[in-house]
């Protein structure tokens, strides 16, 4: 897939209700993606956002998200917090055909799902620190 790196849309996916531990990491990922093209997502990174969600109605939210999955060019999710959510928009994300990216931080004590990582239309990178993370985002944008 050919996309155009002037006018890419991404969708951000990371853990909200799943957990906020990560929620720093997020915005991150978030403003080195913000380069590259537009982040549909960035909510995801508010350090005000707390493990409850948003304000609006999980009807609203599913709309919305559903939404922006549809228009995104590309989809970056940090899977390392799991969450039912996350892996939602990665199936569906999967069945309209989006290249995906998946970022995960390895760890002795935890292993990434096999749903994720043995899924072959998901490019998945292990990463331990941020400067990784910034170095699988911009190889896969490249290939991309």
């Amino acid at each position: 897939m050919l996309i155009n790196i002037s006018s890419m849309k991404i969708y951000f996916a990371g853990s909200i209700r799943g957990g906020r531990e990560d929620a720093k990491l997020y915005k991150k990922i978030i403003d080195h993606l913000g380069e590259i093209g537009e982040v549909l997502t960035e909510h995801v990174g508010d350090k005000f956002l707390c493990k409850m969600g948003e304000s609006n109605t999980d009807i609203d939210i599913f709309r919305r998200d559903m939404e922006w999955l549809n228009l995104a060019d590309v989809i970056v999710a940090e899977v390392t917090t799991p969450s039912l959510g996350v892996g939602y928009e990665l199936g569906i994300a999967e069945k309209i055909q989006k290249p995906i990216l998946c970022l995960y931080r390895s760890s002795d004590d935890r292993r990434l799902s096999a749903m994720i990582g043995g899924n072959q239309a998901f490019t998945c990178c292990y990463y331990s620190s941020l400067k990784e993370i910034v170095v699988c985002i911009d190889n896969y944008f490249k290939k991309i």
